[in-house]
């Protein structure tokens, strides 16, 4: 089975240009390939999980990714699958949200000896001299067609702003840049980026009269059709300090049972065989299933050994294990009013309720236990000696736990 074939039987593969022609190339390691990643944040997250996942088996068959940054693309925005315009930054935020991605990415791609490249399209784009732009591209793209694109489609009826109209220009010029600068002849995307793809091999076709081939992966979707890795409190991030190991290992371990089997096919590196004898597994099984796949993501992106933590503190919550590993909060001195303090203070405290008012709303609607008892009175009152040792566990709902100690 070439790569080609196995990332069509993982269900990676949405919609290609040239399939042949596509295949022929990666499958005999020939593709000189990229992925944007426009710098909206300071840290990488789980909707970008899959493209580095795609960079790291094309890589591995022999091929060459081009990691692009869009430190020029984040001064516009994306406007695909945006209902608003996105805030606009400041360079220093572009240029310290662009070393944050670097060093992420060198957990999925070997940048040595040549093997990929990492590239800024601030370096062209940021020196393009309007004038000579509408002159030498404007003529290659039909606003008709433009407009019929679904990323502008479904922003016209509030308002899309010429300053985002410029977004798919910009994007078909990365990769005519690329592809004469750096012999990139394929673009990986998200299957919303299709319009801006073919833009771009239009465009290499129209100014050179050349070949370039375009393939979107699969969005990341649950059985409700909503796009995944992302909770009540927002993204779920690569970066451990934005998003813990315990809570990333937690985001996978608690995904639904419809979901479970294709996000271990889509996103682990488990062999095909192995996830196929899976396919019958149901009920308990399913599990098993979650801890193999919370496990799995949870060291690719943050080691084996944050892993086995994550996942021996996500045992004990459910036994009498080891709890040292998960997220911890210290109560001070100044916590404790009269030496006690009340079960809002603590989820508050803790980070699991944003006041009184939504930690009261917790605990009277049953969704509060500390060590495996439901707490359903809000006057509930803790002394700093109940937090000794190991301290306790606080749950709310299914998914938020914290490990609260006295300091």
């Amino acid at each position: 089975m070439g790569i080609y074939e196995e990332l069509q039987a993982r269900g990676l593969i949405a919609q290609v240009t040239d399939e042949e022609r596509i295949k022929e190339l990666v499958n005999n390691g020939k593709a000189t390939f990229y992925i944007g990643f426009d710098p909206t944040a300071d840290s990488l997250h789980v909707g970008h999980f899959m493209a580095l996942c795609l960079m790291k088996r094309l890589q591995e068959a022999g091929n060459k990714p081009i990691a692009l940054i869009g430190g020029g693309t984040g001064y516009i925005g994306d406007p695909s699958g945006r209902t608003d315009m996105r805030s606009m930054m400041t360079p220093e935020q572009i240029q310290h949200n662009c070393d944050c991605f670097k060093e992420q990415m060198s957990r999925f791609i070997d940048f040595s000896e040549g093997k990929a490249l990492m590239v800024n399209n601030a370096d062209w784009l940021l020196d393009l001299n309007y004038i000579d732009v509408l002159r030498e591209v404007g003529p290659h793209f039909s606003v008709n067609r433009m407009l019929t694109a679904e990323c502008y489609k479904q922003r016209m009826e509030k308002g899309l702003s010429f300053l985002e109209f410029n977004y798919m220009i910009m994007q078909a010029y990365d990769f005519y840049e690329l592809f004469q600068n750096y012999g990139c002849n394929l673009e990986f995307g998200g299957d919303d980026q299709w319009s801006n793809m073919l833009a771009g091999t239009e465009l290499i076709r129209r100014k050179l009269g050349k070949d370039a081939s375009a393939m979107t992966i699969t969005l990341l979707l649950n059985s409700e059709g909503k796009k995944m890795g992302k909770t009540q409190s927002g993204a779920v991030w690569l970066d451990p300090n934005k998003t813990s190991p315990f809570d990333f290992y937690q985001y996978w371990r608690n995904v639904g049972d419809a979901d479970v089997l294709k996000c271990i096919r889509m996103l682990t590196f488990l062999p095909l065989e192995e996830i196929d004898k899976m396919d019958t597994w149901e009920g308990a099984q399913l599990n098993t299933a979650k801890e193999i796949l919370a496990y799995e993501l949870t060291k690719l992106v943050h080691g084996e050994e944050e892993a086995k933590k994550a996942q021996e503190s996500a045992r004990a919550l459910f036994s009498q294990g080891n709890a040292d590993n998960m997220p911890t909060t210290e109560l001070e001195e100044a916590d404790f009013q009269d030496g006690k303090i009340d079960i809002l203070a603590v989820l508050v405290k803790s980070g699991q309720a944003s006041s009184r008012s939504d930690a009261r709303r917790a605990v009277t609607q049953g969704g509060v236990s500390v060590d495996g008892e439901k707490v359903t009175d809000i006057t509930t009152t803790y002394a700093p000696a109940d937090f000794d040792g190991e301290g306790k566990i606080v749950k709310k709902g299914k998914k938020n736990f914290r490990r609260i100690v006295a300091k």
